[in-house]
């Protein structure tokens, strides 16, 4: 069975494009096939596994809005992960999907369509938008689960109460069997006393799991698109690597549990 994680928060600067490429580098490294996907029209994801956007034809926004083959736009990367690239285009995506029935479903009808394919993968990343919109809807309705970066700093928690109110929406009306499998602290000075403060009180504040271990600041994250690899590839000694490869063996862990849904209907029973 795949496990679709959709890694979002609508604040910029978080390091959300950074995690999705290095947590997919690092998955592929455990022998995990793994598809990344490109969700966000500036197309920061493609451009730092080594992909000009300028150079595609073909891009996710013509899966969504078309109804092209996925397996014509998915391409290799010497991360050992697949990626379905975005362009530009993808800012318009929003517009053409806002008048369609059944717009909220379009990314998970396309992984279903993946899973009954050759292209079948373990893991599938969704890189959403900074923004609340139709894009991001339709990542959480295809998800299993949401993986929130939160830089440790006290004014990126502002705005994380609307996306949890969105996921609430989502759980209500397109995807009952999405969970928020909890924030990932990114940008981590642990040098600084507010670093460390922040850090203590997220899971408190919001009622959500830290994933562990936090995500430290350093410099080689900054290099590594430019060398159009994940830091696992470019620094692979770095703390910063191998704090993406501690993640990633977490999340796996993370997606063996049983759903929530699944321990509250065994419960019942168990009660009856």
């Amino acid at each position: 069975m795949t496990t679709t994680l959709a890694i979002a928060n609508q604040k910029g600067g978080v390091a959300k494009t950074t995690t999705v490429a290095s947590v997919g580098a690092a998955l592929a490294e455990l022998g995990s096939s793994v598809l990344l996907v490109d969700l966000d029209p500036q197309a920061c994801l493609t451009f730092s596994l080594g992909i000009d956007p300028e150079d595609l034809e073909l891009s996710v926004h013509h899966v969504l809005t078309k109804g092209l083959d996925p397996a014509e736009v998915i391409l290799q990367t010497d991360d050992g992960v697949d990626l379905l690239p975005a362009t530009i285009e993808l800012a318009r995506a929003e517009a053409e999907l806002l008048t369609r029935t059944g717009r909220e479903h379009v990314l998970k009808t396309m992984i279903e369509s993946l899973e009954d394919s050759d292209l079948d993968y373990d893991w599938v990343l969704l890189d959403c938008p900074p923004s609340l919109g139709v894009l991001t809807v339709a990542a959480l309705t295809a998800a299993d689960g949401v993986l929130v970066p939160l830089q440790c700093e006290t004014l990126s928690h502002r705005g994380v109460g609307q996306l949890l109110d969105t996921v609430h929406d989502v759980r209500r009306f397109t995807n009952r069997g999405l969970e928020v499998w909890g924030v990932l602290p990114t940008l981590y000075d642990g040098r600084t006393n507010h670093a460390r403060t922040v850090l203590e009180t997220i899971s408190d504040t919001y009622d959500l799991e830290v994933i562990e271990p936090p995500i430290p600041k350093t410099i080689k994250f900054a290099e590594a698109p430019a060398a159009g690899r994940s830091i696992l590839a470019t620094s692979r000694s770095n703390k910063g690597a191998q704090a993406y490869r501690e993640v990633a063996v977490n999340l796996v862990e993370r997606s063996k549990r049983p759903k929530k849904k699944a321990q509250k209907k065994a419960q019942r029973k168990a009660e009856r």
